[in-house]
Formats: C-alpha cells, sequence, structure tokens
C-alpha cells in the first residue's frame, strides 16, 4: 500500500464540464457518472458518484455510491465531498498545498523504519497522522497499539508500557506482557509523551536506543522488534530546555519530525475535513448528506479554531442536531466559545453553584496554561486521578448548558 498525491486524470469526464475543477481530482476506483448518461464501464459496488445540476444542492449516500445535485454556488463543496469519498482509507483531510505536503512526507518515512516524532497543538490531527504512517508501512499487518501516556496513573505507567512478572508487586497475580510486547512487528503510539515523568523517560530511552525492555520484577532484558510514533503537543525541545524533557530521548524520539500547524493557519482544509466528517456522520446515520450554505463555509473558514479539528467536529456535531438532514445554515453554528465561554459574573445563585462555577474556570485555566493534565493536576494541588473526576463531572454538566446556549 502506498500514498501519492494526487494525480489529474488525462481527461475531463464525458457531460460534467460544468463542474470546473472535476478533472483535477483522483477518484481512484470510483466512477463520475452524469446524469442521463450510462457509465462507459461497469463500477464497482458503492463507488458510483452520480452528479446533476440543480438549484438546491443536495447529497446522499446510498448502496450505489454518491449522489449529487449541485447548484450554481455549490461547486466548491461538490468537490470537498468528492475528494473526500473517493480518498484513501485512513488518509486524513487535506485541501492546503501544506498539508498535501505533509502527507507526502508522512507516506515517504512510513516505508521506512525510523522513529517519528508529530508534534502540533492539541486537537490539530497527531493521532491521525501518526496512525496514517503504519498504515502505510511494511508493518502494517501487524498490531498499531496506542497509549495516552497523560492518562495512566504514573504508578502504573511502567507496568502498562514494559510488562511485569508475577508477584513483582502487590496484586500482581500474574505476569503482564505490556504494551512494548503487545505491539511486537508493529507500532506502538505513544501520545502524550511529553507528560512522561523524568524516572520513565530513563528506561524508554532505553528501549528506543536497545530494542530491548525489563519487565518489572524480571532479571533479563527482553528483546523487542517495534517501531516508535511519538505524539507531543508542546514542543519538544522546548521542555528539554526547560528540563522537563531528557536532551537524550528528544533525540532518539525525533529522528524524523512531523509538525502539525493549527487549523486556523490552514482555512483551505477547513471544507476538506467538514465534507470528510458530514460522510463519516450521513455513513452512520442515514443516506442524507447535510450540506452547509457558502454562509456556512465562509464562517469555518473564517473562525480561529483555537480547539482546532476537535472542535471543528464539534461545531459540526451541534449544526447536525441543530439543523435538518440535508442542510447546514448559519442559524445552526454554536462554537465553542459562544456555548462554553467566560462564566458570567455570580448573580442570584446559591452558594454551591458559585463555588462549583469558579472550581470549573480554575481546572479550565490550569489545563490551557499547562497543556497537561499531570501539570494541572500539580497546579491545582489534586491527583490526577481527582482531575479526571472533576472533569467527567464537568463534561456531565455541559449538556444542558450546551442545551441553553443553542436554544
Amino acid at each position: 500500500m502506498s500514498f501519492t498525491p494526487p494525480v489529474p486524470p488525462p481527461a475531463a469526464v464525458r457531460g460534467l464540464d460544468w463542474l470546473p475543477g472535476l478533472a483535477a481530482i483522483d477518484t481512484g476506483g470510483a466512477r463520475l457518472v452524469a446524469a442521463g448518461l450510462t457509465p462507459v464501464a461497469p463500477c464497482p459496488a458503492g463507488r458510483s458518484i452520480r452528479l446533476s445540476q440543480a438549484a438546491q444542492s443536495s447529497a446522499t449516500l446510498d448502496s450505489a455510491g454518491l449522489a449529487l445535485a449541485v447548484a450554481p454556488h455549490d461547486h466548491a463543496f461538490a468537490l470537498a465531498l468528492i475528494s473526500a469519498f473517493t480518498a484513501a482509507p485512513g488518509r486524513p483531510a487535506a485541501a492546503a498545498a501544506d498539508s498535501h505536503a505533509l502527507l507526502a512526507l508522512a507516506a515517504r518515512v512510513a516505508s521506512s523504519d525510523v522513529t517519528v516524532l508529530v508534534e502540533g497543538a492539541t486537537g490539530t490531527g497527531k493521532e491521525g497522522l501518526a496512525r496514517l504512517v503504519h498504515t502505510l508501512s511494511p508493518r502494517r499487518d501487524c498490531p498499531l497499539v496506542a497509549v495516552n501516556c497523560a492518562a495512566l496513573p504514573e504508578a502504573m505507567l511502567e507496568a502498562t508500557l514494559f510488562g511485569h512478572e508475577r508477584g513483582a508487586f502487590t496484586g500482581a497475580m500474574a505476569a503482564g506482557a505490556g504494551l512494548f510486547r503487545a505491539a511486537d512487528g508493529g507500532t506502538l503510539l505513544l501520545d502524550e509523551v511529553s507528560e512522561l515523568p523524568l524516572a520513565l523517560q530513563a528506561k524508554l530511552l532505553r528501549a528506543v536506543q536497545e530494542r530491548e525492555i525489563l519487565p518489572i520484577g524480571a532479571t533479563k532484558p527482553r528483546k523487542i522488534d517495534v517501531r516508535i510514533v511519538a505524539c507531543a503537543n508542546r514542543d519538544l525541545a522546548t521542555e528539554v530546555d526547560a528540563g522537563r524533557f531528557r536532551a537524550d530521548l528528544y533525540y532518539r524520539l525525533a529522528v524524523f519530525p512531523l509538525r502539525l500547524t493549527p487549523l486556523a493557519a490552514r482555512p483551505e482544509d477547513v471544507p476538506a475535513i467538514a465534507a470528510t466528517w458530514l460522510l463519516r456522520a450521513a455513513a452512520r446515520n442515514g443516506g442524507a448528506v447535510a450540506w452547509p450554505t457558502p454562509e456556512v463555509l465562509a464562517t469555518l473558514a473564517g473562525h480561529d479554531w483555537p480547539g482546532n479539528v476537535r472542535e471543528l467536529g464539534n461545531v459540526l456535531d451541534r449544526a447536525l442536531v441543530l439543523g435538518d438532514s440535508c442542510r447546514i445554515g448559519i442559524e445552526h453554528l454554536a462554537f465553542d466559545r459562544a456555548v462554553f465561554g467566560h462564566l458570567a459574573p455570580a448573580i442570584a445563585a446559591p452558594l454551591p453553584g458559585i463555588v462549583r462555577q469558579h472550581e470549573d474556570c480554575a481546572i479550565r485555566n490550569a489545563l490551557a496554561e499547562t497543556h497537561g493534565r499531570r501539570a494541572a493536576a500539580q497546579r491545582l494541588g489534586i491527583s490526577e486521578r481527582t482531575l479526571r473526576y472533576k472533569l467527567a463531572a464537568m463534561a456531565g454538566r455541559r449538556a444542558p448548558e450546551t442545551t441553553r446556549t443553542v436554544q
């Protein structure tokens, strides 16, 4: 399996010259069919794209493929839907030239076996890019094991990654292989690697450098055959300068660095991501694909997206709930800051509610300033486990707040 940038087909599709830009899309194994015309070649099941002109745009997924009725002012999003429908499985959505160049670079490094470091702000798509590296690599038929280094309690990290022998610690009634051995022959994805404590970084360094691990309680190291792809939402070089990350481990992980830019810096990607997101929603929920108006697309492209792709997904999901199944209008958009904006001054509210509001605000500020749950918990003076419970409670309270805001 390999990935190459889209190559324009040699000629325009018969009967579809009314849709400029169509000839520049690599449709892969899909067949483009103009309304009223018979395909010149048989089409694989589910891979036809039937196109017609219309006064109002609509899109439908069915057993034959994708049917598009395109209004004159909706040509751009029609092309985005066609590109998303024909994209290779697992390929991140992209339209900006820099994004295509990054995907081509990821495909190039995938064919080798070097360690890859993917850096970028939270929500920019680091895990998707890391998974693409595995999918296009010679190890694609072996396991891809992903672990979020910030989500596990520090006391469990070593045993989770490197395994343990029976009786190595209280409660170890049986031996555990650990994630390195679970990924043997494949790829281990270390997400939020910047959250690893310094003591564990030393043990990870040996695993990366020597290709062997020492499970807890073991006396002999175990050889491993694993490719490591690490992701970080903070600049690791800066973390090294600050003494929070080992320089020797950084240079072992950053053999081939890939950096994702914030979504606001690549507005051309917004329609491509939206098209992919809405097609997936249609596949889950029924055949109709919700079509954003030009005003909606312009608004989405102009937003600053502090939450990046993750925030864009939230906005689209809300729009699907608030709108009908066929259309997304400007009135259906509800951005995160409108929903979870700064707290209003405490007015006539019970004391427990006021305390909870200030606690929620303190947690959000700590997360924003530290960029990691472990560091945020330390700043707040609570355990990471307590912070997880409080975040879960905050998420439970947000649903009714969202409803009140977007009504």
